[in-house]
C-alpha cells in the first residue's frame, strides 16, 4: 500500500511542479524583451527543465524505496547507484520503456503511474508550447514571412 501513498504524493508533486514551471514561463514572456523565438526557446527550455525534474522526483523516491526501504527491486542491466533509477525514471516517464531495467514486486503499479503522468504532462507541455507559438508567430513580422 506504500506504493499507491507515493504515488499519488509524486502525482500532486508533479503536477504542481509542471503548473508553476509553465506559470512562470508564460508570466516571464511578458516581462523580458526577447525576440519572438527566443520567447518560444525560454519556454522549451522551462518546460524541459520541469521534465528532467519531475523524472528526477520519481527515480528518487525509487531509489529511496528500493536501496533504503527495501520495497520492490530494480532488476536488469544494473550498473548500480542512482544512475540507474534515474535512467529507469526516464526512460518510463517518457513511455518509452527500453525493458533493460524494470522494478519488481510492488513498485511495478508505481512505474505504470509513472507512465501515465508522464505522458498527461509530456502532452500538456505540447499543448503551452503550441499555444505559446500561435501566440508570437505573428510577431516574427513580415520580413521573416517566408510564404
Amino acid at each position: 500500500m506504500v506504493e499507491l501513498a507515493v504515488s499519488l504524493v509524486l502525482v500532486a508533486l508533479t503536477v504542481l511542479i509542471h503548473y508553476e514551471v509553465l506559470r512562470l514561463a508564460s508570466t516571464s514572456l511578458g516581462c523580458i524583451a526577447i525576440r519572438p523565438r527566443a520567447r518560444i526557446l525560454v519556454v522549451i527550455f522551462f518546460a524541459f527543465g520541469a521534465h528532467l525534474l519531475e523524472v528526477a522526483l520519481f527515480a528518487a523516491a525509487f531509489y529511496v524505496l528500493v536501496e533504503l526501504q527495501g520495497v520492490g527491486a530494480l532488476a536488469g542491466n544494473r550498473q548500480d547507484g542512482f544512475y540507474d533509477y534515474f535512467y529507469f525514471s526516464l526512460s518510463n516517464y517518457t513511455s518509452l520503456g527500453l525493458g533493460d531495467l524494470y522494478l519488481q514486486d510492488e513498485l511495478r503499479i508505481l512505474t505504470g503511474i509513472e507512465a501515465l503522468i508522464g505522458l498527461m504532462l509530456i502532452t500538456w507541455t505540447a499543448s503551452f508550447t503550441y499555444l505559446a507559438m500561435e501566440k508570437f508567430w505573428d510577431l516574427h513580422g513580415p520580413d521573416n514571412d517566408h510564404s
